[in-house]
């Protein structure tokens, strides 16, 4: 199945509405904002992280133009040492490859074991986009609904400081 086809009908099933931009592949935030330009929303940069010894996987979303502490990360979590996922993490917990990472990944999350952050500072803001499993799409919906399909499919987000 077409990995944006599961997004779609589970936000369909939860009655969520969005706006979708297609376009070329992109595998930097900065090509994906250049395809949507003018739309509402913040841009958000979803990083999959893990501590030193691969037994914990954080999912972290926050403003796409702003770098990551990760010892304030690592603090906040309780971990010894974070650092980016290997792709093959990647693949084996969301199936994914890099470039497509988003909370819709979590959908293939079937072991539940990611936990999911966001950057307080983009919690205000009304609209988020996030790519939904694809490369070639972005996805632009309320707030308050990334957070309904996370509760939704067995997840509870955290809210942190960065």
């Amino acid at each position: 199945m077409d990995p944006y086809v599961a997004v779609k009908e589970k936000l369909k099933e939860l009655d969520i509405s969005f706006e979708l931009v297609e376009h070329e592949p992109v595998l930097t935030t900065e090509q994906a904002d250049s395809f949507i330009e003018g739309i509402d929303g913040v841009r958000t940069k979803t990083m999959f992280l893990t501590n030193k010894k691969k037994t914990a996987y954080y999912l972290l979303i926050m403003d796409d133009k702003k770098m990551l502490d990760m010892d304030l990360f690592k603090d906040l979590v309780g971990a010894n040492r974070i650092r980016m996922a290997s792709s093959d993490s990647l693949f084996e917990k969301m199936k994914l490859p890099p470039g497509t990472v988003s909370p819709f990944g979590l959908l293939n999350n079937k072991s539940k074991d990611i936990e999911v952050f966001f950057d307080k500072e983009i919690m205000d803001e009304k609209r988020m986009c996030f790519h939904p499993n694809t490369n070639k799409k972005t996805l632009f919906l309320d707030t308050k609904d990334i957070l309904t399909f996370l509760e939704a499919i067995g997840y509870t987000p955290h809210i942190i400081e960065l």
